[in-house]
């Protein structure tokens, strides 16, 4: 395949193509992360088997690097919105040991939250500075959560493959 200076040499997997460069979210959990580039799927839903051209890996590179110079800020927003969709979706169980036949969780504030997704499953760049990180959500291990980006605004946030 192709190398770049950002990402490395470029690979094809199962889930399309990838970085050889893995890099630490930080904040998040402590393992390297991968990184996917490009969509893994064309408009028809076949598999993509082109891998990105230069001037995509380079447009995929100032994506990530805003994301990450952004992180500070996107990471009260992420805080925010996964404990907004906490409450609306999964308190009701969780905070209630009538309903989960456990003590209550008490999570009351995002900070609190947000250590139940810190697990970033991989993330994978688009086009149109798109960034999709899908978490293991370990109070849902079974959907998850994925979060969607575009131009560091989150557009989506739900179970993985709804956004």
């Amino acid at each position: 395949m192709s190398k770049h200076k950002f990402w490395g040499q470029i690979t094809e997997s199962l889930m399309g193509f990838t970085a050889d460069q893995k890099y630490n979210i930080p904040n998040f959990s402590e393992q390297e992360i991968e990184i996917f580039l490009g969509s893994e799927f064309d408009e028809d839903g076949d598999e993509i088997d082109t891998p990105p051209n230069q001037t995509s890996l380079d447009a995929y590179a100032d994506t990530f690097s805003a994301f990450l110079n952004n992180l500070p800020d996107l990471l009260l927003t992420i805080k925010a919105q996964g404990f907004e969709r906490y409450q609306r979706l999964y308190a009701h169980y969780y905070e209630h040991e009538q309903k989960s036949g456990k003590a209550p969780l008490n999570i009351d504030t995002a900070e609190k939250h947000f250590e139940y997704m810190r697990d970033i499953l991989h993330i994978r760049i688009e086009d149109n500075q798109t960034i999709i990180i899908p978490i293991r959500y370990q109070l849902d291990t079974e959907h998850g959560i994925e979060i969607k980006f575009k131009n560091n605004e989150i557009t989506s946030i739900g179970g993985i493959a709804e956004s």
